[in-house]
């Protein structure tokens, strides 16, 4: 393979060919998984039964199988299961439980401008995993962490993009300026999803798409879903607004730290370029996505107001889940994947 302008290596973040279905958690991922896998009758429905725990792995993994049907699909899925109504029926149950989890996680958000000043609070104090990996981090564990970040970041950009038509002129065009970068700003070998797949491949990790699913929790996987679903329906427009704000305001601090750590653990600078991309990027990105993005957006409708500030906070909720599963497996020295990497501390329940 040629090696990109950027760095020097080959991996690529998509190479057009889908993954493979992954393996099912329960008894709704395998009934969806089994009528994926088998093209049964259409006119049969994806029997299920009640979603149970809306934030464990069945429901979180079936929601994404729905989900990555809009964006590379799978192997050996015919295409058209994209809008499949039973699928869609199954989706939807599947949505009104995790919207439901997520607002009673949230409770009431604050106003708008509490929300925001919040993100702007200073975090050099903070225990999250960045701070975890800075100061006392493993190299195992910064690569039990990009896997987990891969299902995300190797479609950085893409989940929020669902949202530019939903918008009206000026906020569409401010945010359509941001997703430029993060698609490398005209240069392909620049694009946020190429990095990541390079720094994957500097510290070991397999950079195909969607290569580790089958090892990410439901922790992880909600995030992806978060952004999904906040983009894929046009009532819930300000919520992605929200959390596309929350990753823009608060990633530039822990770029940094994430940058520095891998350095300490022995990356190269292709093992840390797509953190040290995001200090400046989103430095920027910040002051562009409150003043450009938020301020028109809410100007010309405040009813917008309530749902940033939802997705702000169902946002942060999130983010927390998957901090809170990080730390506590890493302070048990225990993986945090179902499945652990080669050279890692064994995941919980393995021989």
């Amino acid at each position: 393979m040629t090696p990109t302008s950027a760095t020097g290596l080959a991996p690529r973040a998509a190479t057009g060919v889908p993954p493979a279905l992954p393996c099912p958690r329960g008894p709704i991922s395998t009934a969806l998984l089994t009528a994926l896998r088998t093209a049964f009758d259409p006119a049969t429905a994806i029997a299920h039964g009640p979603v149970g725990d809306p934030w464990g792995e069945d429901a979180q993994l079936a929601l994404y199988t729905c989900y990555e049907l809009h964006y590379q699909g799978f192997t050996d899925v015919d295409p058209d299961w994209e809008w499949h109504p039973s699928l869609l029926a199954l989706r939807s149950t599947l949505e009104h439980a995790f919207l439901t989890a997520l607002r009673q996680e949230t409770g009431d958000p604050p106003p708008l401008a509490r929300a925001l000043a919040g993100l702007l609070a200073d975090d050099t104090g903070g225990t999250g995993p960045s701070h975890h990996l800075l100061d006392h981090g493993e190299r195992w564990q910064a690569r039990e962490y990009l896997a987990h970040r891969s299902l995300y970041h190797l479609k950085e950009a893409d989940p929020q993009m669902w949202v530019v038509p939903r918008l009206p002129h000026p906020a569409k065009a401010a945010l359509v300026t941001v997703q430029y970068d993060e698609y490398g700003a005209g240069h392909p070998e620049r694009a946020h999803a190429q990095l990541f797949a390079e720094m994957m491949a500097d510290l070991d990790l397999n950079p195909g798409y969607g290569h580790y699913l089958d090892a990410v929790p439901a922790p992880a996987i909600a995030m992806v879903n978060l952004m999904s679903l906040f983009g894929l329906h046009r009532s819930l427009r300000g919520a992605l607004v929200g959390q596309f704000a929350t990753v823009e305001i608060t990633s530039s601090p822990g770029a940094a730290r994430l940058a520095a750590a891998l350095e300490r653990l022995g990356a190269s600078p292709a093992g840390t370029l797509f953190y040290r991309e995001h200090v400046l990027a989103d430095a920027v990105h910040e002051q562009l996505v409150r003043r450009t993005v938020i301020t028109p957006l809410v100007r010309d409708d405040p009813s917008l107001g309530p749902d940033i500030a939802f997705g702000i906070a169902a946002t942060t909720a999130v983010e927390a889940r998957f901090g809170a599963h990080l730390l506590g497996c890493w302070q048990q020295e225990r993986s945090s994947l179902l499945t652990a990497l080669p050279d890692c501390p064994p995941a919980e329940g393995a021989a």
